[in-house]
Order: structure tokens, then C-alpha cells, then sequence
């Protein structure tokens, strides 16, 4: 008699976003993203073991399902969207995890954007395009840890899909193009090294987290922890009621979104504090702007006001200032002085 295979265990799911503790920035900014993706993404640079990786999974395994066609590579939410090169034959309409693809370090170029499926070309004689990362990552996240020591050609690559929204492979006989959307969440530490400015200006938002600094946070951090290792099921059931409710809000704000108000006023505040810190070009208003407005969205507002500005100003402009060799007061600390100046 045969015996019965072993059960296998059921899969984890990620340790819930509700239930990290502190970090309160971070969290803010990636929850504005989740509302409206056009912010630009997420960059979190601070201290090593601090919830960065966490958060970004945690987030994404909150969101609800996208629609997608059946087999479709990049999550083409309707067939008529799907690439001819997929050949995509099913009209299905399945659910998927919002995508979280990891761009890891070394990562070759080919695997990134994609490249000619060799195993087809050597057993059928075809030219076939087999899709890389950025396909994967389409109206999901692209998650790219150590950021700051990324390769300069990897950096390039993700300028250019970050500036066109596409993807486009003209190499080895192929030319092929594809939409690429994605919200861009970046990692790191500041002290093994600065990220590119082309790079930097690409992410919507900027946060710094450190350690915590008090024993009863870093001892409610360990709790939490060993609850979700060794607890698991209770741990879930606990948290899982408050991620439902932050989704809740989630999804409430990107319903509310078109219809909030914008006042001519918080137009003007926002050129007036970019101007006051002298930020490049006009994308900090633009990122400020959306951030702001994500945000009122999220607190249910019906319009946004200059509290939202001051509360979202920071991660949206700390990382666009010049250096001011004369100022030795940090990015964010000579935001919150601006902010007391210009918008009291």
C-alpha cells in the first residue's frame, strides 16, 4: 500500500503592511503611489534591516488583483492590448497579484528588457522575442534593492522606459515594443555609495528611515516578528482585518481622485515653495501636486489644501534640491525651514 504524498505547506503570505511598526514616512509615500501610480515611485535610502524590502511586499500583496488577459505577458488588461509577438489566442479575463518583480543586482541586460528566445530558434527554427523583467513588472512594481550600486547600462535602460512608459528591443533581428508601466521602488544605503542624478530625479518620491531610537519600539518590532514566524496563523488573523480596511481606503481614494478640487491657491503654493528652494525644472511642482492631492484623497477631503502640501512637501522635494556647500543643514531640514517660511 502505497503511502499518501506528503501534504505541502501552504505558502506564507508577506508580513502585513499594518502591522509594521514605526516608519510612518515610508509607509505614507508608498500608500500615495498605491492611489495614484503616475506619482513616480518610491526611493528609500536609511539603515540596513529596517522594513524597506518588507514594505514594498507588503504593500503589494494589500492591493487587490488586477485584470489581465489569460497568458498575456505584460498584463494587457483587454486582448486588443496584447502584443502580436505573445500570440495571445484566448479572450479569458483571469485575476493576478499586482506584479512585485525584483531587479536584482548584476541582472544582464537581455533579462531586463528580454531578448530571442534561443531554446525556440534551436528547436523550431523561429524568431521568437522571450520577454524580460520589465514585461513582468507592467501596472505592477519594479522593486530594485541597493539602487545606489545598480549598473550605469541598467540605469540607462530604466531612464528611458521610465521617461516613454515603453519598452522597445531593436537587437538580434527583432524589433519589438511593448508598454511598460510600473511603479519604480528603489532601496538603499546612503554610505555605499550616491545614486545617479538622472536617476534620482526619476523617483516621485524620497524617504529616509533609520533604526528606532527607543527600547519600547524595538521591542514591539522583535514581538511582532516572532509572532509572524511562530504564531502564524493567529499572527494573520489579527492584522489581516486592518490591511482589509486600508485597502478599503486605498480603493476610496482612487475613486475620489478625479473629483477632488484643486484651489488656485495651492497652485501657488507650490511654485512658490519650489521656487523659495530653488528646485531644477518643473517636475517637483508636478510631483508635489499629485502627492498632495493622493493624499487628501486618502483622508477623504474634497479638496486639497495647503496641510496636505506641508505634510507630503518633504518626500517630494528633499531629493531635487541642489547642494549648498554653505548650508550643511540636510536636504530635509532646509525643506521644513522652507516650509516655515514660505507656507506658515
Amino acid at each position: 500500500m502505497t503511502k499518501p504524498a506528503p501534504k505541502l505547506p501552504t505558502p506564507r503570505q508577506p508580513f502585513p503592511f499594518s502591522a509594521i511598526v514605526g516608519q510612518g514616512d515610508m509607509k505614507t509615500a508608498m500608500i500615495l503611489t498605491a492611489i495614484d501610480p503616475g506619482i513616480g515611485g518610491v526611493l528609500v535610502f536609511g539603515d540596513r534591516g529596517t522594513g524597506k524590502s518588507t514594505a514594498v511586499r507588503a504593500l503589494a500583496a494589500l492591493l487587490p488583483p488586477i485584470e489581465a488577459v489569460e497568458g498575456c505577458p505584460i498584463n494587457a488588461p483587454r486582448r486588443e492590448l496584447c502584443p502580436d509577438w505573445a500570440e495571445i489566442t484566448s479572450d479569458r479575463i483571469v485575476t493576478r497579484p499586482t506584479p512585485v518583480v525584483d531587479l536584482p543586482l548584476g541582472v544582464t541586460e537581455d533579462r531586463v528588457v528580454g531578448a530571442l528566445d534561443i531554446e525556440r530558434a534551436l528547436t523550431r527554427g523561429e524568431k521568437a522575442f522571450e520577454p524580460g523583467l520589465l514585461a513582468r513588472a507592467n501596472r505592477g512594481y519594479l522593486y530594485i534593492d541597493e539602487v545606489n550600486l545598480l549598473e550605469d547600462n541598467i540605469v540607462d535602460l530604466l531612464l528611458d522606459v521610465a521617461q516613454s512608459g515603453e519598452n522597445v528591443v531593436e537587437r538580434e533581428g527583432l524589433s519589438i515594443r511593448h508598454p511598460a508601466r510600473f511603479v519604480l521602488v528603489g532601496s538603499g544605503n546612503p554610505e555605499e555609495g550616491e545614486l545617479r542624478p538622472q536617476l534620482l530625479d526619476r523617483f516621485g518620491l524620497s524617504v529616509e528611515v533609520t533604526s528606532p531610537r527607543d527600547i519600547d519600539t524595538r521591542v514591539e518590532v522583535i514581538r511582532r516578528r516572532d509572532a509572524y514566524e511562530n504564531q502564524y496563523d493567529k499572527f494573520m488573523k489579527t492584522w489581516r482585518v486592518q490591511d482589509s480596511d486600508l485597502q478599503a481606503r486605498i480603493l476610496a481614494a482612487r475613486v475620489a481622485l478625479p473629483k477632488l478640487k484643486t484651489p488656485g491657491a495651492v497652485l501657488h503654493d507650490c511654485a512658490a515653495l519650489c521656487l523659495a528652494l530653488g528646485s531644477d525644472g518643473l517636475r517637483g511642482e508636478l510631483t508635489l501636486l499629485r502627492a498632495a492631492r493622493a493624499l487628501a484623497a486618502y483622508e477623504g477631503d474634497a479638496s486639497v489644501q495647503r496641510r496636505h502640501l506641508r505634510q507630503v512637501a518633504p518626500m517630494a522635494l528633499s531629493h531635487r534640491l541642489r547642494r549648498d556647500p554653505l548650508d550643511e543643514a540636510g536636504s530635509a531640514a532646509r525643506v521644513a525651514r522652507t516650509l516655515g517660511e514660505v507656507l506658515p
